[in-house]
Formats: C-alpha cells, structure tokens, sequence
C-alpha cells in the first residue's frame, strides 16, 4: 500500500466496505440475557472497577466531545475515549491483561495462604515470595502482552510473551521493559497464541489471554471485565454533562474482547436505550464478520497483513461471540487506507477540534464511522441522522511511534506538544482576561477536561 505522507487539510473521503445486518440481534427492549451473567455480570464489572480504581497512576482517561469532525460528517455528536493515556501503556489493554494476572495471582496465593490478598496489598510487595515463583505466559501483537507484562512486575511474578513475525521491534522493546522474556516466532497472531497454549502446558505456566477456547474461559472473562472501566468511565462523563446517551456505537474487533465488553456494559446500563453496534474489522482480519455471515464460528477470509495490527485475528473468542451474537447490530469492513484517513482526522483537529493521537489499531470504530458517513447507502442503511450522537473507544495511541510518524506525516509527540503550546496559550489569554477591568467569573467550561485527569 502506498501512503501520502503529508498532512493535508481532511475531507471525507469514501473507502470500499462491506456491511451486513446481524439477523441474530436481540430486540431493542430485550434485557441484557441472563445466560450470559456468568460470562459478563454488572458484579464482576464493579468488582474489577474496585480493584483497578487503586492502582498507582490511575485515572479516567479523556472523552473528546469532537464537535468540529461531528459537523463535518452531518451528525450530532462523536464523543472519542481515548485510551492512549491509560496507566502511561498507551492502551485500554492496560485494563484487561493486568488485571487478570491479578486474580489469577491473587487465587493462587490464597491457595498456600488461606486468604486472598487485595491487589494493595500485593502492590505493597507481601507474599512476593510466593509470587516469584508463578510464570504467566500470552500471546500478542502487542498491547495485550504489554499489559501482562506491566501486570507482572506490579504484582511480582514471572512473564514470557510470544509475538509473531510481524510485531515491530518497537512493540517487542515496549514489553521487555517490564521485565518480560518475548519469544518471536515465525507465523501469524494465532500461530503464536497456539505456540503460548502448548508451552505454557508443558512448563506448567499460566495463560493470560483474552481469547477464549475449548477448556479455557475463566481467564478471558476476567480481561473483558477490566476493560468496562473505560465504559462505566465514559457513561459517568456524559451524564455528568446532561449530553444524553450515545445512539451509535462503531467499536473495533480483534478476536472479540474488546466489543463484548463494551456491549455487555452499555446494556446493563442503558437497557433498552442502549446504542446501535457497529463492529469494524480490517478487509484482510474479518473473523467476526465471518462468523456472523456464517451464523457460526469462522475464521478470517483474509491474510491478516493488515496495517492494523492489533487486530490481525484470525479466528473469533467463543466467548466473546456469545455476547457479540445478540449484542450487534451490524458488522463491517474496510481498508487499511480507512484507518489512516482516521487517524489524520484525529491529527489534524478538524473544525477546530483538540487534536488527538490515535493509532492505527485503535481508530478502526472511528473509520467505519467516517466511512460510513461518506457513502449515503450506509448512512442510511446504518440510520446515521443529522442528531445521531456516537461513541467510539479510541483503544491506543501511537502504541509504534515511528509507524504512527510513517502513518500521519508527523509525530504524536509532535501532535501532542501542539496541544499543550494551545493551552499553555488559552491559560495565558484567560489569565489576561481575568485581569481585565470588568472580568467575570472563571469560566468551568474545562471542569470535565480537569475533572478526567
């Protein structure tokens, strides 16, 4: 694929997609369904919330409210979660990963010791004797086996993750600064991931992965349910706002994960004003849209040589199609070159909106969207009105710097840096202001801005 560097003025621009409506969803005022409480439960959301609000460094992350890029595609409003900030792991991986080596941990401990520790109370270095000699062990393209990387030094035990071919030297070196041993192997995602399940067998590690398979759920169950914090987070700012609940979701899918665990929440607490769900996946990585043009569990028609590397699957968690299946509404498709399109969009602040650092796995729900929007077939296949409010989960940042700088034509530091001389600039123009004669009170329109950091 051939890029234009160059960071011109953004326009929408149409991309060839495929879409197809899920003639398996669920009713819009069907309840959350009972059979999947033992997967996804509003307790086991809140229990993680509980834990995870405790770490070091954690903090909501940000809600953009992109009202230049709403304008500019005919909607009412996207509101962007942006991930790149959580625990300084540039991923919303941080939630998931880390802390299922928590429990997992955390049981194991309890087992010699009669009493299961809190992750305080790891966290404070007790029963590092114990821990020491747990190894857990993942596959990944990237965030997920930095997630469990950082899990395990926080929490004392032994890391080893695969990564396969294609994994950038840069993503390899994120992970051993955690004092990981990455094994690269030859092959594709799943390759690896099969890789990961026979050694950890025969060395007696511990799997710490967010796909599902036949004997192996428990662990997967506790990733999904780390990453409902950014949901619970992102519904609490929009109703501190009073700005009404999303109607659209456009969410990226990997293997599943990340879409169930945001579908399951948002219909726990938006029950039947719950939004319309959108999965987007690479043309090349289309495992969940194959699965659901089959009605059953299918793998990626393509190669999974997809720019959008964290979400080169091939084949979809079980687990997290159980909850995809009654929970989307339709699944789509789309090019490499959709998601850098995305990404630009970001950059460059359109219609003078903050610009944001997105990288290329973390932008798909944002592309679809863009795409979307760009063709009236879908728009108005996918009901997209001029009042239409959608969310996206921005899931990284630019978790590769120098393919996110190959990518936009600029750095993310360098987008970043533009964003901080802007508001040093406000402050400076507000101070001024403010000692005006007649100045009025401070103005809080930033109170969510602080409120989320």
């Amino acid at each position: 694929m051939i890029l234009d560097t160059a960071m011109p003025d953004w326009k929408p621009q149409r991309f060839a997609t495929r879409l197809i409506p899920n003639a398996l969803a669920a009713l819009p005022d069907d309840p959350y369904p009972v059979a999947l409480e033992p997967v996804l439960s509003a307790d086991s959301f809140a229990a993680a919330r509980a834990e995870i609000a405790g770490w070091p460094g954690y903090a909501p992350t940000m809600l953009h409210d992109l009202a230049g890029l709403a304008a500019a595609i005919g909607v009412g409003a996207v509101w962007y979660k942006d991930e790149g900030d959580r625990f300084g792991l540039g991923s919303f991986k941080a939630l998931g990963g880390a802390y299922a080596v928590y429990r997992w941990l955390a049981e194991r401990i309890a087992e010699k010791t009669g009493q299961r520790p809190t992750s305080a109370d790891l966290l404070a270095g007790k029963h590092r004797d114990i821990a020491k000699g747990f190894t857990v062990a993942t596959a990944t393209d990237g965030n997920h086996g930095r997630s469990v990387a950082w899990g395990a030094s926080l929490f004392g035990c032994r890391c080893i993750v695969y990564i396969h071919a294609t994994v950038s030297e840069g993503r390899k070196a994120a992970i051993e600064q955690y004092g990981a041993e990455v094994r690269r192997i030859d092959g594709d995602y799943d390759d690896s991931v099969h890789l990961c399940a026979e050694e950890a067998a025969k060395n007696g590690w511990q799997v710490i992965s967010d796909t599902s398979y036949d004997g192996y759920n428990e662990i997967p169950k506790l990733v999904m349910q780390g990453y409902g914090v950014m949901v619970d987070e992102a519904l609490d700012t929009l109703a501190r706002r009073g700005t009404g609940a999303p109607t659209h979701l456009f969410i990226q899918a990997g293997v599943g994960g990340l879409p169930a665990a945001v579908i399951a929440r948002l219909w726990q607490r938006l029950e039947e004003a719950r939004p319309y769900v959108v999965i987007v996946e690479p043309d090349v990585a289309d495992c969940v849209y194959q699965t659901a043009l089959a009605g059953k569990l299918a793998k990626a028609s393509g190669n999974l040589d997809t720019l959008m590397a964290g979400l080169a699957a091939g084949e979809v968690s079980p687990l997290a199609w159980a909850v995809m299946k009654p929970g989307a509404h339709a699944f789509m498709t789309l090019p490499d070159t959709a998601a850098v399109h995305a990404m630009r969009a970001l950059a460059a602040g359109v219609g003078g909106d903050r610009p944001v650092v997105g990288g290329e796995a973390g932008v798909g729900g944002l592309a679809g969207l863009l795409a979307s929007t760009a063709d009236p077939v879908l728009r108005e296949a996918l009901d997209l009105r001029a009042d239409s409010r959608i969310l996206i989960f921005g899931s990284e940042g630019d978790t590769d710097p120098v393919l996110y700088e190959k990518l936009v034509g600029r750095s993310g530091a360098a987008v970043r840096a533009a964003v901080q001389a802007d508001n040093r600039a406000s402050t400076e123009a507000g101070f001024r202001k403010s000692k005006s004669p007649g100045a009025l009170l401070e103005d809080d329109s930033n109170d969510d801005a602080r409120a989320e950091r």
